[in-house]
């Protein structure tokens, strides 16, 4: 079928909704970073080819955008968008662990993160989240799917 999100407007807005209400705090490059990152993890081919060339509109580098799927590994990310990147990846992953999210990476978190910023990651992290599976699921095809960026 095509994407649920062409099948229903009305949930685009709801998802364009979310989207705005999480803009204001939480920078763009971190957004775009959770977003990339957690499309790797989900296997979104869509949105695996679109968040790159969005950040790449932001000024992202290539440098950055090609370790994002070996963050740990590199040099190339401040504290705070590690610890954006290992959120990613738990809330991704819940199923994955008895305590999906630790302590100490919650605690890491809210070590650059005031409490607005920190709903807005989860929240977005959340959203890509949504995204994934509704592309995952009806496998929309990256180029092919009504996503033109």
């Amino acid at each position: 079928m095509k994407s649920p999100i062409f099948v229903l407007p009305e949930s685009m807005k709801a998802m364009q909704a979310l989207a705005a209400a999480t803009e204001a705090h939480l920078s763009r490059k971190t957004a775009e970073l959770v977003h990339l990152r957690a499309s790797q993890v989900n296997g979104c081919g869509v949105c695996v080819d679109m968040h790159p060339k969005l950040m790449k509109r932001a000024g992202e580098t290539d440098e950055r955008i090609l370790a994002v799927a070996a963050w740990r590994e590199t040099p190339y990310f401040t504290e705070a968008e590690r610890a954006a990147l290992e959120l990613t990846e738990c809330l991704t992953r819940i199923a994955d662990q008895r305590n999906p999210v630790p302590d100490d990476v919650w605690a890491e978190c809210a070590k650059h993160y005031d409490e607005k910023a920190l709903a807005a990651l989860v929240l977005t992290i959340s959203a890509i989240n949504v995204w994934n599976r509704v592309n995952v699921a009806t496998q929309q095809i990256a180029g092919a799917s009504g996503w033109n960026i």
